[in-house]
């Protein structure tokens, strides 16, 4: 009763809209030509009762003569259009399989008219029922409470720190799209490298002497591009889609493929085509939506990316679904929404370090230094092995000296386990320093480790920058000097290393040395001014609407 009770708040039985509207601000689609510029046109949307885009619906259009009838099929938007139209009174019909049939009826244009009618279709009660059954896998718990309106180019947001904090966020946000990543065969990665060879030998053999052995393209351009060959997998998986179009499997992969070697046009159209083909699972689809995120995200159409990262993780809200929606979020700093999705996936799934990491970098944007600094922690203690929570640590103690007690005991975990990892070394001598009570030996123990990061990595430059900090605070300038030198030989970049020598060269009454690095900085600066600038106009930030004013805080 309660799903019936949903249903019905949530179904409409028909909405249609006969608005006029500028052809500009239409769905896609062919345009009139010039040789019809007194023709009108008729457009809209196919949607479900919930208001999602319903894609390969057939709709067609009957002249009042009987005479012509034209036929389309809406898009993946759920977008129809007819153009080069007399002026005439219409019938407009709408089929698609699992939903009533729509007639409308009259549908009157005049000469030169642009009209627009968007449809609702119900579904039938067989296919509601179908829906139903989805009530017993794992929800999204409700409809988001935010709706990404549109894109505008990237504000500093205020209010949480400096320019250097809002860098290190933007640059947080890339690190957790990263540990994003969607395989064909995840179990197949992790499988025998020397079966995967021979599996791969074997079906070149076969592929090769039988060019028309759909079976054997297939699998092994499947098993190319998922040991990260895409440009090698092209010609197999060319091949069987060929053989048999309707493949889903192949087709799927083939897609991916041409992904992974920057065809994205190409990886688009393919995707697209799947979502034409009737009876595919629910897992299917949500794999193909976060497919096309990934696609439009590479084409810099953000707000369609974000659309179909949302799409798959509402029709399958599965670990890694939820967080490519929340780090695509993230990455276009929508803070509130993204703190929203990756809270309800830790709920879903609390033993992802991904999500937790999600949560992290959002508290971080947000102000909430400690509390990122703890999720990190908790991110550690889920797989102690995995680096990547200590380096976001280690990023994020470097721009704040905000920190949360765990960070220091996990930090030297990571050095205990990776002894030759020069920024392990490197990031728990900050936490050391970061410490209010740090003694004379707390302090011998930084400079150790600073040595230690530099002698693994020579060209650690900030590294060299600590112990020279480290040298000035003793008042030993001679190995304070020493030590900015090799840090702005290891990184000529590296801006504070330069002011910071020039002012021990002033110190030392070497005026010419100082105004030299004095003129550095200043370049330095700069330019650093200009990539930020650059980088700020690059990245499209959401504009989002809340639907309530509740914050949302993560149940720890």
């Amino acid at each position: 009763m309660l799903y019936l009770r949903e249903m019905a708040a949530c179904v409409l039985v028909l909405i249609a809209l006969l608005t006029p509207v500028a052809a500009a601000q239409g769905p896609p689609g062919p345009k009139p030509s010039d040789d019809h510029t007194g023709s009108a046109s008729l457009q809209g949307y196919v949607r479900d009762s919930c208001g999602r885009a319903i894609s390969a619906a057939t709709v067609s259009l009957l002249s009042s003569s009987g005479t012509r009838t034209l036929t389309t099929h809406s898009d993946t938007h759920g977008a129809y259009r007819f153009s080069e139209l007399l002026e005439d009174v219409y019938t407009l019909r709408v089929v698609m399989p699992g939903y009533d049939e729509i007639t409308l009826d009259p549908c009157v244009l005049g000469a030169r008219e642009t009209k627009r009618v968007d449809l609702t279709l119900v579904a039938t009660t067989q296919a509601a029922s179908a829906t139903a059954s989805l009530a017993e896998k794992p929800q999204f718990f409700d409809e988001p409470k935010f709706t990404v309106a549109g894109v505008t180019e990237a504000m500093n947001p205020g209010g949480h720190g400096s320019d250097t904090t809002l860098h290190t966020t933007d640059s947080l946000a890339k690190d957790t799209v990263l540990l994003g990543g969607n395989s064909l065969n995840a179990q197949g990665r992790n499988s025998d490298p020397s079966a995967r060879s021979r599996e791969e030998e074997s079906l070149r053999k076969t592929a090769d002497r039988e060019p028309d052995n759909f079976e054997a393209n297939g699998r092994l351009g499947k098993l190319l591009v998922d040991d990260g060959k895409a440009h090698e997998a092209l010609i197999y998986l060319e091949r069987a889609s060929r053989l048999n179009p309707g493949d889903y499997e192949n087709t799927y992969a083939l897609a991916f493929a041409y992904a992974g070697t920057r065809q994205y046009e190409r990886a688009r159209i393919e995707a697209q085509s799947l979502l034409t083909q009737q009876n595919k699972a629910v897992e299917q689809q949500a794999e193909v939506y976060r497919l096309l995120g990934d696609v439009y995200e590479k084409l810099g159409q953000p707000l369609d990316a974000v659309r179909e990262y949302q799409r798959a993780a509402e029709l399958n809200p599965d670990e890694s679904n939820l967080f490519d929606w929340g780090a695509d979020l993230l990455l276009h700093r929508a803070y509130e929404p993204a703190l929203e999705v990756f809270t309800k996936g830790n709920r879903l799934f609390p033993r992802s370090a991904r999500i937790l990491a999600g949560l992290a970098v959002t508290a971080y944007a947000r102000g909430a230094y400690d509390e990122a600094l703890q999720y990190l922690c908790d991110a550690s203690d889920l797989n102690s092995t995995d680096e990547q929570p200590y380096l976001f640590m280690g990023k994020m103690q470097t721009a704040q000296a905000a920190q949360a007690s765990c960070v220091q005991e996990k930090l030297a975990r990571f050095v205990g386990m990776q002894p030759a990892n020069a920024r392990a070394r490197y990031y728990y001598a900050l936490s050391l320093l970061n410490h209010s009570e740090n003694s004379v030996d707390g302090d011998k123990q930084v400079e150790l480790l600073l040595q230690k990061a530099v002698e693994l990595d020579p060209k650690f430059g900030a590294a060299y920058l600590q112990l020279g900090i480290l040298y000035s605070d003793r008042g030993d300038s001679s190995k304070a000097i020493s030590a900015y030198q090799k840090a702005v030989n290891a990184d000529p970049e590296l801006k504070e290393g330069h002011y910071r020598l020039a002012r021990a060269y002033s110190r030392e009454g070497e005026k010419s040395k100082a105004q030299t690095e004095f003129q550095l900085y200043r370049q330095l600066s700069k330019k650093a001014e200009e990539d930020s600038e650059r980088q700020r106009l690059e990245i499209q930030q959401f504009v989002y609407k809340l639907r309530d004013r509740t914050t949302v805080s993560p149940q720890r």
